[in-house]
């Protein structure tokens, strides 16, 4: 294996340590709507059609790809010779290799895809066990011959047959090069014999790869849903790259229905149960990568060179030392002094009149509510700035204010303005997060800039606070503005929650509040592996409006909310009813987690104040 080669691989999984990789899209898809024949052999065109199958891995890198998978899926001796092309196995497998390459021209890593042999293996064939690992040998060699990056085994419905492709693997590369091996399933995380989720996950599990996962099967949905099964019974990173649903035939045509958009919402949540590479199947095309690369930016940004670093000599040369939490903000000394804490959260408004908000806030304020959490954009929206309308609350109703700020649209010259006009204005406190993708809002085009994600913006505040910029060059003044993290005790993943936590918690976070909490399980569980951190815990509380308001925090939002409260929710027969059902479980919450928190955030639904000040009273002292 040449140096360059290793190299990569190792860059790989580095990369695949640190974050989400993106993968491609469908090749077979794209040629097919350039009017290639389903009947003609795809892999072949590496060298018939060469233009055509560098063009298709440009848009993909276009999309944000950062991994091409070469036009090699069937490649195999025993799959070319059903077209005729068996004694060119080498010829096409090495111009699949060089296509990807150039197409990706250094900005994404090149893969070497590998498919079933479409023989029956034994026992249920007379392709033996060993006929079928030379076979994989014979095209992974001349891949690797070629310089692919790693290997990627997918759409696999045999697990006899995958562990022989990835042994044929080991054996070549003697583990220097990365591999994923991928399933299919059907409908019920099944593979297509019938061997179950737990069977096959605990299987591969135990084989030389560095991800497994699944591909193609029946569309985004089965592929979330055993993805999550997956987690309990492997220790290695996993995968997923669904079809776009199943094909339909429409005059004469397969047309897959799932959209860019609807994709997108799945990677979302595949990002969510902890995920680390995903791409797309049949019927995926680049903007359906496009979407998924940019949620994989608003949930976990790419390290980029422009992320903070600090170099110690210089820190300690000309750092400040910072103004202590106490001195920060009224509710800085609350939080110092051990004292329960309830912020009140209110979306700045949709255009200029805050008169409402204000109105809200002063509310609050005269039912002893400590501070107003304004939103940052919330869900992508276009809104009065929540700096803004941080400045208003504070001059105007007389409570503090607590500023969301996300990294969606600014880059890390825009953070440290923003931030150093927010403590010149007297908006001291803060909650760090990465902020939703474009996509979900009114206006999915717009350009999301994550320069840097949470982990990166409470390193550029802990910097400020100590007077220096992002490059640990000194200002002269400092800041004093109180830092505040979310958390997820809720999260399908969470040793990756955990694990940003704590970088959270090691870049400067003071304080932390979770997202809507309602089994209090997750939240002993949550607050027992953190117990080692020792910042205040604020607990997140939303008070439900209806039995829908409970569906969609289950299903969009991904918080857990018990069968008990889905059921109260379900039997009220009137919205007024709802809410009162809804403040009466939020007063249940708030009043057993304020034993084992130090705060609470308190949702205003729609903007009803008053149902987050009756949950408030249910506080015992505050």
């Amino acid at each position: 294996m040449n140096t360059n080669t290793s190299t990569r691989a190792q860059e790989f999984r580095e990369q695949l340590a640190r974050r989400v990789i993106v993968a491609d899209g469908a090749m077979g898809t794209m040629l097919y709507s350039r009017g290639v024949f389903i009947n003609r052999c795809f892999d072949e065109l590496n060298l018939s059609s060469a233009d055509m199958v560098r063009q298709i891995h440009q848009e993909y890198v276009k999309a944000g790809a950062e991994i091409l998978e070469t036009n090699t899926f069937g490649a195999t001796r025993q799959r070319l010779g059903a077209f005729g092309f068996a004694e060119k196995l080498k010829a096409i497998n090495q111009a699949g290799v060089k296509l990807a390459r150039e197409a990706a021209n250094g900005n994404a890593y090149v893969a070497g895809a590998v498919g079933p042999l479409n023989v029956r293996i034994e026992p249920l064939g007379p392709t033996s066990f060993a006929e079928a690992r030379a076979a994989f040998r014979e095209q992974i060699d001349v891949l690797l011959e070629a310089g692919v990056d790693l290997l990627i085994f997918e759409t696999f419905g045999n697990l006899d047959e995958l562990r022989e492709a990835v042994y044929a693997g080991y054996d070549a590369a003697g583990g220097e090069i990365p591999m994923i091996a991928q399933v299919t399933i059907d409908d019920f995380g099944h593979l297509p014999g019938g061997t179950d989720t737990e069977t096959f996950t605990r299987e591969m599990n135990t084989w030389p790869v560095d991800v497994i996962g699944l591909n193609c099967s029946v569309g985004p949905k089965a592929t979330l849903e055993t993805v999550e099964r997956m987690i309990e019974f492997t220790t290695k990173p996993l995968s997923a790259m669904p079809n776009a649903g199943l094909p339909m035939r429409v005059e004469g045509r397969n047309i897959y229905l799932c959209s860019p958009e609807y994709m997108s919402q799945y990677a979302r949540r595949l990002l969510w149960a902890g995920v680390k590479v995903i791409g797309g199947c049949c019927g995926t095309t680049p903007e359906h990568i496009k979407l998924i690369r940019s949620e994989t930016r608003s949930l976990q940004p790419l390290q980029k060179k422009l992320a903070v670093t600090v170099e110690e000599p210089k820190v300690k040369a000309h750092a400040l030392t910072p103004v202590p939490v106490a001195e920060k903000s009224q509710v800085g000394a609350k939080i110092a002094a051990g004292k329960f804490v309830t912020f009140v959260e209110i979306l700045p408004p949709r255009g200029v009149d805050a008169t409402r908000e204000i109105a809200g806030a002063k509310l609050c304020a005269e039912h002893g509510i400590d501070a107003i959490n304004v939103p940052d954009g919330p869900r992508a929206s276009a809104r009065m700035s929540a700096q803004v309308t941080c400045q208003l609350i504070q001059a105007q109703a007389g409570i503090e204010a607590v500023n969301h700020f996300c990294c969606r649209d600014r880059n890390i010259l825009g953070i440290q303005s923003e931030l150093l006009g927010a403590h010149g204005a007297g908006v001291r406190n803060l909650i760090c997060i990465t902020g939703d993708p474009p996509r979900m809002g009114a206006y999915p085009d717009a350009t999301a800039v994550f320069d840097v994600d949470a982990i990166g913006l409470v390193n550029i505040v802990r910097n400020l606070n100590h007077g220096l910029d992002i490059g640990g060059n000194p200002m002269g003044s400092q800041t004093a503005l109180l830092i505040g993290v979310g958390a997820n005790p809720g999260a399908l993943n969470m040793d990756e929650e955990i694990r940003r936590f704590e970088w959270k918690v090691e870049a400067g976070a003071e304080y932390v509040v979770t997202q809507p909490v309602f089994d209090l399980d997750l939240l002993e569980a949550f607050l027992k592996r953190i117990e080692h951190v020792k910042i205040p815990v604020l607990c997140g509380i939303w008070p439900l409006t209806s039995y829908r308001n409970a569906e969609f925090m289950v299903n969009e939002l991904r918080v857990p909310v018990p069968e008990q409260f889905m059921e109260r929710m379900r039997r009220v027969d009137n919205a007024e009813k709802a809410r009162e059902e809804g403040v009466a479980i939020a007063r249940e919450m708030v009043s057993r987690v304020s034993k084992m928190v130090q705060g609470a955030q308190l949702s205003a639904p729609f903007g009803r104040y008053q149902m987050a000040i009756d949950v408030a009273d249910a506080i015992e002292s505050r």
